[in-house]
């Protein structure tokens, strides 16, 4: 029986992929994912040196203009083309909308926002060349569903979900599709750190387990799959599509007694 990161066979055959944030968590399993279905990949991160050594990875800031252009720049020519974008680095915020300064506003946004922007831009004409282009965005339920203590989070996700839907209507002509997927809660290293740093890790642990309708938190790997499929050739007729990986958060009321 094969496990989910070799279903597919070898779709991604001969293509070329970009992955941002992709030193752990939902970046890792889309890189080792993709690299398992047959695709040369490239990983931008800040902390390349926490990739494995099968994957290569290269230094990059999505916060500097000058840092993702010379990145960009590298792996595409290390690649020799590019197909395949999955633009999944981000960072974190807490807090309402008083909470946050004027800098973290700044800082979040440069990243989570314009950092989708100065990857998509360097990599448009090369994807214009390719059999299979696609961008991946990594969105989240925060930009469809209210969250408490996420207004800057969730107001840079609500832009990247707005961004990948316009970039799907102007790229659509060119061959290239654009799509996101939204997960909920995912166990990563970044979640198990905010759990850390609570004053009961367990119990919040549970907490955020019972809040998604499937009992428990999604892992990087269903994602990666997800992000898997939207990239490549089984999605050819699929753009400006928000998939959901989130147990059910989005969609499903489990109250007690009917919704009213």
């Amino acid at each position: 029986m094969t496990t989910s990161i070799t279903q597919g066979a070898q779709e991604f055959q001969g293509l070329a992929a970009i992955v941002t944030g992709g030193a752990s968590g939902i970046g890792l399993a889309t890189a080792e994912t993709l690299a398992a279905r047959g695709a040369r990949v490239v990983v931008l991160d800040r902390a390349p040196e926490q990739m494995p050594g099968h994957l290569r990875a290269l230094t990059a800031d999505l916060g500097n203009g000058e840092s993702v252009a010379h990145a960009m720049s590298r792996a595409i020519e290390e690649l020799g083309g590019l197909d395949v974008l999955v633009n999944n680095a981000g960072i974190g915020s807490q807090g309402s909308v008083e909470d946050n300064s004027d800098d973290e506003w700044h800082h979040v946004l440069e990243v989570n926002v314009l950092g989708v922007v100065r990857t998509s831009r360097a990599a448009l004409p090369y994807l214009r060349r390719s059999r299979n282009a696609a961008i991946v965005n990594t969105c989240s339920i925060a930009a469809t569903v209210g969250l408490p203590q996420r207004a800057l989070y969730s107001a840079s996700k609500g832009a990247v979900l707005s961004l990948t839907l316009a970039m799907a209507a102007d790229h659509i002509h060119e061959g290239i599709r654009v799509n996101c997927v939204n997960p909920g809660t995912v166990d990563t290293p970044w979640v198990a750190r905010l759990l850390a740093a609570s004053a009961d890790p367990e119990a919040e642990r549970i907490a955020l387990a019972a809040r998604q309708p499937s009992g428990r938190l999604v892992t990087a790997r269903e994602v990666a799959d997800a992000i898997a499929y939207l990239a490549g050739p089984l999605a050819g007729a699929t753009t400006g599509t928000v998939l959901a990986v989130d147990g059910g958060i989005s969609g499903l009321w489990m109250g007690p007694g009917p919704a009213r």
